[in-house]
């Protein structure tokens, strides 16, 4: 502990420098703005940014890719709560609580209650990747494709199992969505699918356009149904801090997105998507209240929120422990990395001690200038409500629609946001969670390639799954939880008829 204290200490030297807390407050800055923007995200702006490292020092190069990728997860809640339009994927869930408190003008409560739980998860989870990282590092590694396809599939039935609607709808959203992720070229054989002539779509179909238009252009096509439009919301001062009760409601799920989202951070795949899925999910099962979510309640804020700020640090456990990047986004700064002439791996540490620990100390810093970035701008942000709708909604289709062509430059993906909210507008009409499809969405790629990889180590036995310890856990888990879902539902159905005999 003390040799730990030691480096901390070495770190906070390289980190409180002029340059580095310069370096870092930049990549905060235009990580909040890069979230805030619907279709860019966190990838494609360190990706953009990439090249403008290449003079820095390897120390502030990574200061700045880092401070963009969890500032992105900070800004990415403000257009979700104030518009439910999504800034980027991990903010989905965000959308549902969040925008349903900015209905009833507690707007300015939400974005301080995701700005203070982003703090608190981020900060907790620096302290855990100091003290954790080889640990935990040296257990991710035993996961093969085996072990992925069966956390892969537990997962959806654990969302399945802990979502407060029907499971067979759940899981049909989620379905959905992992048929969607098979459009494009099959990354194992070239094979171009379901692609109908539109050679746009060998990427497939992206999760941006989906999600902004199952969320965005949905919610303003159902504006535009109803008989008188959204009252233009006028917040007070006083609405634009949480309240005591919401603060003590958001401690709680706070603290179990916060360890939810570091451990599943650990893993590889898109653990920021995914962390809030199951943060949100588990939230509803357990709270005494299930009913209010969906209605603005403040752990579906909360949970999320922290969790998908969590998984942003717990990925670059392995990342820096041991160079295995856990995404797309540590494998792009893992790459600034080896471009800057620095070797990742396990003797980072001890070859690089003030690169590694400056890094560890600078997110420290990077998550209380996030707070202090964002709280003031609470009630700047708010008063975009003022707008009346009749302007504000045009501009809102007008931002979906430039956000969401500006990723790939395609019209084929702003096509494809409007047919989204056309079918959003359906399924929230008929009761249907539209957040299982961007899960589904988001999965689909990495259950496939998992699976086939799976069945190519064993030459096409099946028992793959069981005869590996890990694997076999994960999905006897996953059975378990299908077959309570069928036994639940047997149950539901034979209430009803009984109650239906009752009644005649």
């Amino acid at each position: 502990m003390a040799e730990t204290l030691h480096n901390l200490a070495l770190g906070f030297s390289v980190a409180t420098s002029p340059e580095m807390l310069l370096f870092a407050f930049a990549g905060c800055l235009v990580g909040t703005l890069v979230g805030m923007l619907p279709g860019v995200g966190p990838l494609a702006g360190i990706s953009l940014l990439l090249p403008a490292t290449y003079g820095l020092n390897p120390t502030a190069a990574i200061v700045l890719l880092g401070g963009i990728y969890y500032g992105a997860m900070y800004g990415g809640s403000t257009t979700s709560i104030l518009m439910r339009i999504p800034g980027e994927a991990a903010s989905v869930m965000t959308c549902l609580d969040g925008y349903a408190m900015t209905q009833k003008g507690r707007a300015g409560a939400a974005l301080a209650i995701a700005a203070i739980g982003s703090f608190v998860a981020g900060t907790l989870s620096v302290v855990g990747l100091m003290l954790l990282a080889p640990p935990l590092a040296d257990l991710a590694l035993r996961f093969g494709p085996p072990e992925y396809f069966g956390l892969l599939v537990l997962g959806l039935f654990v969302l399945a199992a802990l979502s407060g609607g029907s499971v067979a709808k759940t899981l049909a959203m989620a379905v959905l969505g992992l048929f969607l992720g098979t459009i494009g070229i099959d990354l194992m054989s070239g094979f171009f699918r379901f692609q109908y002539g539109l050679h746009e779509l060998g990427d497939g179909i992206g999760i941006v356009p989906v999600a902004v238009g199952l969320f965005g252009i949905s919610e303003i096509l159902l504006a535009l149904g109803r008989a008188e439009p959204p009252r233009v919301q006028k917040p007070k001062l006083r609405e634009l801090l949480p309240s005591r009760r919401e603060l003590a409601e958001s401690a709680a799920p706070i603290g179990r997105g916060t360890v939810l989202g570091f451990f599943i951070g650990i893993i590889p795949g898109s653990a920021h998507i995914i962390s809030s899925f199951v943060s949100y999910a588990l939230e509803r099962k357990i709270s005494k209240h299930p009913e209010r979510f969906g209605q603005g309640a403040v752990a579906g804020v909360a949970g999320p929120e922290s969790a998908n700020n969590a998984a942003a640090c717990g990925a670059f456990v392995p990342m820096l422990a041991l160079g295995v990047p856990s995404g797309p986004i540590p494998a792009v700064m893992l790459a600034a990395l080896m471009v800057h002439g620095v070797a990742p791996g396990p003797m980072l540490m001890a070859e690089q001690p003030k690169l590694f620990w400056g890094f560890v100390a600078s997110m420290y810093i990077g998550n209380l200038m996030l707070l202090v970035l964002n709280l003031p701008l609470v009630g700047l942000l708010v008063n975009l409500l003022r707008v009346p709708y009749a302007y504000l909604y045009p501009a809102i289709l007008a931002f979906c629609v430039l956000g969401v062509y500006a990723v790939n430059q395609s019209v084929i993906d702003v096509w494809i946001m409007i047919a989204m909210g056309g079918l959003g507008v359906l399924l929230r009409k008929f009761d249907f969670e539209v957040a299982p499809v961007v899960l589904g969405l988001v999965l689909s790629p990495m259950l496939e390639v998992a699976l086939r990889q799976s069945l190519a180590m064993s030459a096409g036995d099946w028992s793959i799954f069981v005869t590996r310890p890990i694997a076999a856990t994960l999905v006897g888990f996953a059975v378990v939880l299908a077959l309570a879902g069928v036994a639940s539902s047997l149950r539901g159905r034979a209430a009803w008829r009984r109650r239906l005999g009752l009644e005649s």
